[in-house]
C-alpha cells in the first residue's frame, strides 16, 4: 500500500484511455450505478459498517485505483482470506448501498461507497506516514498499526496530524527539529552519538532539586512523570500501565523490604518493582 500523502491515487485505471473510475466501472463491469445511487439514500449514515467491512471497502478502492477493477479473488488475496469468506461481506456492503455486487465476480463502488473508502484510505495514508516518517517504524509495522487505528481516528486527530506534516513542509525549522528528535540519543537507545551537544539524559533539563525517581518518593508524595528511563519489555510494561509523560502519580505505600512500591495512578493502585520505580523520573509536586 502506498505511504504517500493523502489524496486520490495517482492511477485510476489500467489500459483504458480517458474517463474516470466511475465511467470505467460502469462500462467495463456492466454494473448498475444508478441503482446503487438510489439505494444509498436508504443508508445515509451506514449503520452497521464495522472495521472489517471498512477494510473490504478500502481494499476494493485500492484494487480499482491500481488495477482498474476489483474481483472477488483479488479481494480475497489482498485480505488473506478464502474467496468464500469474501461473499458474505460483499452481500452486506451491497445491501448497505456501498458497492455493486449482484452475484458477479467483479465488484464496483457506489459514489457513497467510494467516499467512505476514500476517507478510510486517507486515514491509512496519514497514519502510515506518521508511523514511518515521525516515529521511524519499519513499514510492515507501520502498515499494521495504521490498519488498526484508521477506523477510530477522529477528524480532529486527522486534522492535527496533517497540520504536523504541513508544519514540517512550511516551517524552515520543521524538518530540522524532527531530525533532531529522530537523532536524539537521550530518547533513542540505538543512537550512540546524536551530535547535538545535549547534556546527558540524567541531567538534560531536569531541575535536580525537584526531579527524582519514583523510588525516591515517600508515601503520600505526588510526582508528575517526566521521563521513563528504560527500554524493551520494562518500558512497554510501564507505558501499558499508563505511566506516561505528564501524568501524575502518588506513592501510596512501600513494602517493608522496600520492594515492591505501590503507586496511585488514575484512581488505580499499581505495584512497581524497585527497578521499575527507579526508571520513572518524576517532578516532585509540592
Amino acid at each position: 500500500m502506498s505511504v504517500g500523502f493523502i489524496g486520490a491515487p495517482s492511477r485510476w485505471r489500467r489500459g483504458a484511455a480517458g474517463g474516470d473510475q466511475r465511467l470505467l466501472t460502469k462500462k467495463t463491469l456492466g454494473l448498475d450505478l444508478d441503482h446503487g445511487r438510489r439505494r444509498r439514500l436508504e443508508h445515509p449514515t451506514q449503520p452497521g459498517l464495522t472495521p472489517a467491512l471498512e477494510d473490504y471497502l478500502e481494499t476494493i478502492y485500492r484494487l480499482i485505483s491500481e488495477e482498474g477493477m476489483a474481483r472477488v479473488g483479488d479481494i480475497a488475496r489482498e485480505r488473506g482470506v478464502r474467496p468464500g469468506s469474501v461473499t458474505p461481506a460483499m452481500k452486506r456492503l451491497d445491501q448497505m448501498g456501498l458497492i455493486i455486487y449482484q452475484q458477479r465476480d467483479h465488484v464496483g463502488l457506489t459514489p457513497t461507497g467510494e467516499a467512505v473508502a476514500r476517507k478510510v484510505y486517507a486515514r491509512h495514508q496519514v497514519l502510515t506516514r506518521f508511523f514511518t516518517n515521525i516515529l521511524n517504524l519499519p513499514l510492515d509495522i507501520a502498515e499494521a498499526d495504521a490498519c488498526a487505528a484508521e477506523h477510530s481516528l477522529s477528524s480532529q486527530a486527522l486534522d492535527q496530524l496533517v497540520r504536523l506534516f504541513e508544519y514540517m513542509e512550511i516551517c524552515p525549522e520543521g524538518r530540522e527539529q524532527m531530525g533532531r528528535f529522530l537523532a536524539c540519543s537521550a530518547v533513542h537507545p540505538d543512537i550512540s552519538d546524536c551530535a547535538h551537544d545535549c547534556p546527558p539524559p540524567s541531567l538534560k533539563t531536569l531541575d535536580l532539586r525537584t526531579s527524582m525517581s519514583v523510588a525516591d518518593l515517600k508515601p503520600g508524595q505526588l510526582g508528575r512523570v517526566q521521563h521513563v528511563d528504560c527500554e524493551g519489555a520494562a518500558r512497554r510494561r510501564l507505558l501499558d500501565m499508563g505511566v506516561l509523560p505528564d501524568t501524575q502519580l502518588t506513592v501510596s505505600r512501600v513494602a517493608p523490604a522496600g520492594d515492591p512500591i505501590w503507586i496511585q495512578l488514575d484512581g488505580y493502585e499499581l505495584a512497581l518493582r524497585v527497578t521499575e520505580a527507579r526508571s520513572v523520573i518524576v517532578e516532585l509536586q509540592i
